[in-house]
């Protein structure tokens, strides 16, 4: 992946984008304060650059039936480059686990987890997770309520 410095409007475009994938080109352009065509332009080679990885729209998980959201601090038997690459992908293949992060210190891995109910959770931990080769420990926390949930970066646009 091939990077370019950012400018103010590259920068701009992101932060758009970041906050409203849905936005126009037309919108876009307007706000980046440049013509269409150029917005266009900037926007596919910040895609292509890999600034911009994709676009998704942000589901109610409640709405949609999932009650429980928990984080997952899981420990592993053994740390080698193959066991660690092993249960990664086995955790890429559970629908569950819907973010994934290795760790230094403690615990190897962070799983957040939604599921519909804490029976369909429970089931998800006992059934599937500690039952995963090299899997040593697994701790689990509910979540009460999220106070904030912003994805992406913290970018400063000046202009």
């Amino acid at each position: 992946m091939e990077h370019h410095k950012l400018d103010s409007i590259d920068l701009r475009i992101l932060a758009e984008l970041q906050a409203n994938g849905r936005i126009t080109n037309v919108e876009l352009s307007r706000r980046a304060k440049i013509t269409a065509p150029p917005c266009l332009r900037r926007m596919r080679a910040l895609e292509k650059t890999g600034y911009i990885q994709g676009y998704h729209a942000d589901l109610d998980a409640k709405a949609l039936g999932f009650e429980v959201t928990a984080f997952v601090f899981v420990r592993l038997s053994s740390q080698h480059d193959t066991d660690l690459k092993s249960f990664e992908d086995s955790v890429r293949a559970w629908p569950t686990v819907r973010e994934c992060y290795m760790l230094n210190g403690e615990v190897d891995f962070l799983l957040k987890c939604v599921a519909k109910d804490l029976s369909g959770f429970q089931r998800f931990v006992t059934e599937t997770l500690t039952a995963e080769k090299n899997v040593a420990s697994v701790k689990t926390s509910l979540v009460i309520r999220s106070s904030k949930n912003e994805p992406g970066v913290p970018l400063e646009v000046k202009g």
